[in-house]
């Protein structure tokens, strides 16, 4: 079965949803996104963290934030920030560089 990766960021219409992206059709991860803020595409629950087996945040007030609103989902479960700035836009390349590599020291199939 794939490692279930659950990525959020602010609004999920850029950081997360790339990173979502780069993992589709992955034989190894699975991987969803999610925002934190009112108007996200598709904002975050306590059923996106309970799927999840690894949670990534591109900000530390995300993993912040995730914690303080769902802190019975996210028990014992590893939330990694990825320190990304919300500065680029949808599949940038630089975006995807920077995932790559942030990403790969916690996910060695990628």
């Amino acid at each position: 079965m794939p490692q279930q990766l659950l990525f959020i960021c602010s609004q999920n219409r850029w950081r997360s949803l790339t990173a979502e992206w780069l993992f589709e059709g992955h034989a190894v991860y699975q991987a969803r996104s999610a925002g934190t803020e009112p108007g996200a595409r598709v904002r975050v629950t306590a059923g996106h963290l309970g799927w999840a087996d690894v949670v990534f945040v591109m900000e530390r007030k995300h993993a912040d934030l995730l914690r303080q609103k769902f802190p019975e989902a996210l028990a014992g479960k590893p939330v990694v920030t990825l320190r990304i700035p919300d500065k680029f836009q949808f599949m940038d390349h630089i975006l995807q560089d920077l995932l790559r590599e942030r990403l790969r020291e916690h996910l060695p199939e990628l």
